[in-house]
């Protein structure tokens, strides 16, 4: 593949901490290669602005594996940027044209409030998979990993619901900024092996009323989640998030 290099301008939003009023602040970035990482220009950029005396723009990451889900960044409009099921550290700079604007935001939703620049605060997230993203289990030795039989097509949809990492582009996305699909990827990774069956009942009545509670908002299946979200999480698993809260409601914690 051809390397090559470009120059670019970024529009990037700056806030001081959640209470500050933010705007949008315009940076210059030269020989850029095509082959970093979005983040890695970031950090080329923040050494630049370090050097100069000036304030670094502040941004999470920890894995750049695509596996912790802290590159969150809605990048010309779409969370994580132009290339699906892509977190933004896997975003390359070859994305983008040598003379490119691109313009960085935090994610916008009420429950997550802005930190500082491009962090937010997620804790909203962590309260919901306090209130049932759990299952109980005896302690001491693992079990052999084939002492439980799950059936193939159920043990699929669970490991595809469990890539669910947990950035919040789905809420990001969201029109209403809702959860449903985050909380919808947790319950039914649980619902389908046997592990969570101790916790079904109360696991998705507790998640989603501490969802409420945080203040996201309502699904209108608009599918906006599933179109932006990194690991490609199936809307089909708010489907079924449905159906456990509707059996739930039916029988109570018997």
């Amino acid at each position: 593949m051809e390397h090559y290099s470009m120059n670019l301008t970024l529009k990037v939003w700056k806030q001081k901490n959640a209470k500050a009023k933010g705007s949008f602040e315009t940076f210059e970035v030269n020989d850029i290669s095509s082959e970093m990482s979005f983040l890695e220009m970031f950090d080329v950029l923040n050494e630049k602005l370090i050097h100069e005396g000036k304030d670094a723009i502040a941004f999470d990451h920890d894995c750049r594996e695509g596996i912790c889900g802290t590159c969150s960044m809605y990048i010309n409009g779409r969370p994580h940027g132009p290339w699906h099921g892509t977190t933004t550290c896997q975003l390359h700079m070859r994305a983008f044209k040598d003379g490119d604007t691109i313009v960085v935001e935090p994610w916008r939703a009420k429950a997550f409030p802005v930190i500082k620049d491009l962090i937010v605060d997620r804790t909203s997230f962590d309260k919901i998979i306090q209130a049932g993203g759990y299952i109980s289990v005896n302690t001491g030795s693992a079990v052999d990993g084939n002492a439980m039989p799950v059936e193939k097509d159920n043990a699929d949809k669970a490991f595809a619901a469990a890539a669910c990492i947990g950035c919040g582009a789905c809420v990001a996305a969201c029109k209403n900024s809702s959860a449903l699909l985050f909380v919808a990827a947790k319950v039914a990774h649980l619902a389908l092996v046997p592990q969570g069956a101790p916790e079904r009942k109360t696991r998705v009545m507790n998640m989603i009323n501490v969802m409420d509670k945080e203040g996201f908002g309502s699904c209108t299946f608009t599918t906006a989640c599933e179109a932006v979200c990194p690991k490609e999480i199936s809307v089909t698993n708010i489907s079924r998030l449905n159906q456990e809260y509707f059996l739930a409601g039916l029988t109570g914690d018997k």
